[in-house]
Parts: C-alpha cells; sequence; structure tokens
C-alpha cells in the first residue's frame, strides 16, 4: 500500500515534516532532502559509479546552508522541491519520503 500524508508541515528555512495516515509522523531536513534528490542527474552524481568530488581545502568557505525556496504537490503523489541552490527537478513520491524516514522505527526496521 503506498502511503499517504495526513499533514505536511513545510519550513522554508528547517525542512519538512509529514504525519502520515497511519500516525507515524517523518521529519525531513533540508540537507537531507537535497542529498537524496531523486532525479536523473543527481541519482547518477550520488550513484555508487562515480567517485566522490575530493573535499574543500578552502574549508573556511563553504557554500551557505541550503534552503528551500518552494514545495508544491506534485498531483496526489508526490512533493517538488526548489532549492537554494537552484536545484528543482527533482519529484519525491510519498513512497519514497516514508523511505527516507530517518527515525529509529524506521531505521530498524530496513
Amino acid at each position: 500500500m503506498t502511503p499517504a500524508p495526513a499533514n505536511v508541515d513545510v519550513s522554508l528555512s528547517q525542512g519538512v515534516a509529514i504525519r502520515w495516515r497511519d500516525g507515524h509522523e517523518s521529519h525531513y531536513a533540508i540537507a537531507a532532502l537535497r542529498a537524496a534528490c531523486p532525479c536523473a542527474t543527481c541519482q547518477d552524481l550520488h550513484g555508487e559509479g562515480r567517485a566522490p568530488e575530493p573535499a574543500n581545502p578552502l574549508h573556511l568557505f563553504q557554500a551557505a546552508p541550503n534552503r528551500l525556496l518552494e514545495v508544491k504537490p506534485v498531483g496526489r503523489y508526490a512533493l517538488h522541491f526548489r532549492f537554494s541552490d537552484g536545484h528543482e527537478t527533482g519529484i519525491f513520491t510519498w513512497e519514497y519520503l516514508r523511505s527516507l524516514c530517518a527515525c529509529d522505527a524506521c531505521r530498524s526496521g530496513r
């Protein structure tokens, strides 16, 4: 059965909290959502076939933390995020978001 949200709370500076119809609650930080983007470009970048980027030797000059600029529903099956780094091609289905839940109960059930 595909998970369905009962309520979605969005904080453009903090992330997304979803209360699912089964009563479970999931919280997603912006950095975690951005790192888990399911679009083809990001899956290629984060996939197993590519070496990680080298560490930034100028660690004092890190980019500002990502923010959400916009969150929109995609039909009845997903959310679309527009991030402050300009990325906006990923569509996060309810099923995918539920699979990303990092709470203790969900992690132990995987």
